[in-house]
């Protein structure tokens, strides 16, 4: 068996899992990890997702996407026993390397990745803007169509014109309940 070059300084590596097994895997390897009192040298395991509003059903919600599926990422203290306690957990199908060793992502892959949307961030993102024509999900304006005229980013609220009566009349909704059409 080849021998891994140790480094003492921790870093971000790559695990090509089983496509749908990401999940799974992080749950085993942090298992592992906490079993076998690896804390200090594997010390974070994170599946990197990005969070998007989508309308389902006529409702808003907050939807996790796998940024890289099949692929986890691993911060760790690479030597002999946690690359065998990575490579050996089921699901794992080995690290991305350059031939045979591991081969750590650089600084600014790392930080691409790690900022990513933020859940926080998808709710407040509105996927409609001034100008827009837009159909009204839930309340007492349901299912009625109108312009947005104004947003207020403060409030998460939409001042959209909506034709009542014969007439326009301006009605201020909260953005989930918004929908571009």
């Amino acid at each position: 068996m080849e021998e891994i070059k140790e480094t003492k300084e921790p870093k971000w590596y790559l695990i090509h899992t089983y496509s749908g097994s990401e999940k799974k895997v992080l749950t085993e390897l942090e298992e592992r990890r906490k079993g076998l009192g690896l804390e200090d040298r594997i010390l974070k395991v994170f599946l990197p997702v990005d969070h998007y509003s989508v309308v389902e059903r006529g409702k808003r919600k907050i939807k996790a996407v796998k940024v890289f599926p099949g692929y986890i990422l691993v911060y760790m203290v690479m030597d002999d026993e946690t690359w065998y306690v990575v490579r050996n957990t089921p699901g794992v199908l080995g690290f991305v390397s350059s031939g045979t060793k591991p081969t750590p992502l650089t600084k600014e892959e790392v930080e691409k990745i790690l900022d990513r949307i933020s859940e926080e961030e998808a709710k407040e993102k509105l996927n409609f803007s001034v100008g827009n024509k837009v159909r009204v999900l839930e309340g007492p304006f349901k299912n009625m169509e109108g312009t947005v005229d104004s947003i207020d980013v403060e409030k998460g609220t939409a001042k959209v014109i909506l034709k009542m009566f014969g007439r326009e009349m301006p009605v201020e909704i909260q953005g989930e309940f918004i929908q571009k059409i």
